[in-house]
């Protein structure tokens, strides 16, 4: 039986080729609020808002594919479980006093790009290469205008960060790891020609080739950001600690058979998993991917919302741990900007954080999160899912995703082709290209 996608009380997602999914009752209705604490006032706001939402997705018909939401009752049982919520958050606000907002995701319209993404969720506190960066990623809005009119708002992009780049390189060079800081120094000098290339580029009014230059000059920033990053920047708890945890960054390659596409029959699909945000579940899911777990597991779900693997035959629904005999789970895992560890075990709503904004959110197409229970937080284990798509349920920045799932991924390459998926479609391999060795406590090596 394949895992929920979801666990909360507001968004039931379920394969519906394994499971019969609970109908929505439409005649549910909150009610009034006579006498209740602000916080109480706020989460039946958000309740309102929620059954609204649904209730106009059903009329307009937005909810198909086995996709049905339901709305119920908040997670505790008493009064005294939710004291003990609100406890546990105090507690970690003030053992996790908040980090400089250069490191939090800069505002604005929400960021969709994969690659932005992880570079914004990276550890560092360096104000100087975020003002060098922004202006570059700036560059895809700017090719929004039609034509070569888009040209002169990139050149404007590529001058600002220049310019930001020549103010604040010294603060740039300071921010490096001492063990980093020849080959960042080296990044500066390959950003540096690389901006040059595209004011070039500019000149000759050559819009076809301003994309794939500017990917390439975010890939010096995100190499210089990283560089900025020296070891691990946190213990984990003790309860996860001997666990398979992906402290650092590493990428993979999943290669699938595709049955019914004669244009597609094979497509390598570029990962890559975060463990500065998400380290227990980036590691269980590659000490999985070294048990070579997934080689040859079907694709379970293709319903036009997710993409979903992992659910291994027989009856358990998940990992078997061979040393243990039983199915091997990871707690829920969400990092929160401004935060300097993650929260284990409760979803953001359950902590009361309703505001909090996650590092990495179900923004951008081909978000890799994990799967789990409805109602067990911490009954994740080997099955995955990608999001395809936003729809009125989920939009970027706002959608009841965030918070409830352990996202520790994005596909990079190739993401467009995941909606091409079909049940029944093959992964052939997945291979980490790099990155291994940020894996410690790999239990693959232990099984031999």
């Amino acid at each position: 039986m394949a895992a929920s996608l979801a666990s909360l009380p507001t968004f039931s997602l379920v394969n519906a080729s394994r499971r019969r999914i609970e109908s929505y009752d439409s005649k549910k209705r909150i009610g009034v609020v006579r006498c209740c604490s602000s916080g109480d006032i706020q989460q039946q706001r958000g309740r309102l808002l929620r059954e609204t939402a649904i209730s106009l997705a059903l009329s307009l018909g937005l909810i198909a594919g086995g996709v049905v939401p339901s709305i119920a009752s908040p997670p505790y049982a008493n009064a005294n479980a939710a004291a003990a919520a609100a406890a546990a958050a105090a507690a970690y606000a003030v053992a996790n006093p908040a980090i400089p907002e250069v490191s939090v995701l800069i505002s604005g319209p929400p960021i969709k790009d994969p690659g932005a993404l992880l570079r914004y969720a990276l550890p560092i506190d360096n104000k100087a290469i975020r003002e060098v960066q922004k202006p570059l990623e700036d560059i895809t809005d700017s090719l929004k205008i039609s034509g070569l009119k888009a040209l002169d708002s990139v050149e404007r992009n590529v001058r600002q960060a220049n310019r930001s780049l020549q103010q604040g390189k010294s603060m740039i060079v300071s921010g490096f790891a001492d063990s980093k800081k020849d080959h960042g120094n080296q990044l500066i000098q390959q950003l540096e020609a690389g901006m040059q290339d595209m004011l070039q580029i500019v000149e000759d009014r050559k819009r076809d080739a301003v994309s794939p230059k500017q990917k390439e000059i975010l890939q010096f920033v995100g190499g210089i950001e990283e560089d900025m990053v020296d070891g691990f920047p946190y213990q984990v708890p003790d309860e996860y600690r001997n666990m398979p945890l992906l402290k650092g960054r590493a990428t993979l390659d999943m290669k699938v058979k595709i049955k019914d596409n004669p244009n597609l029959q094979d497509c390598v699909f570029r990962i890559v998993l975060d463990g500065y945000n998400a380290p227990v579940t980036a590691g269980n899911f590659v000490d999985l991917v070294e048990r070579h777990f997934y080689d040859g597991m079907e694709i379970q779900r293709s319903d036009g919302f997710v993409v979903q693997t992992g659910d291994p035959e027989g009856p358990a629904e998940g990992f078997i741990d061979p040393s243990t005999e039983k199915v091997r789970t990871v707690p829920l895992e969400i990092m929160v900007a401004g935060k300097k560890t993650p929260f284990y075990g409760s979803t953001l709503e359950e902590l009361g954080l309703y505001k909090a904004q996650v590092m990495l959110p179900f923004n951008a197409f081909g978000t890799m999160a994990m799967a789990r229970e409805e109602f067990e937080n911490d009954s994740g284990s080997s099955q995955v899912f990608w999001l395809l798509k936003e729809s009125e349920l989920t939009p970027s920045n706002s959608n009841i995703l965030d918070g409830r799932y352990a996202v520790f991924g994005y596909v990079t390459q190739n993401e467009d082709f995941l909606a091409d998926l079909k049940v029944g479609d093959v992964i052939e391999s997945i291979q980490v290209v790099s990155g291994l060795d940020n894996l410690v406590n790999p239990s693959y090596k232990i099984a031999g």
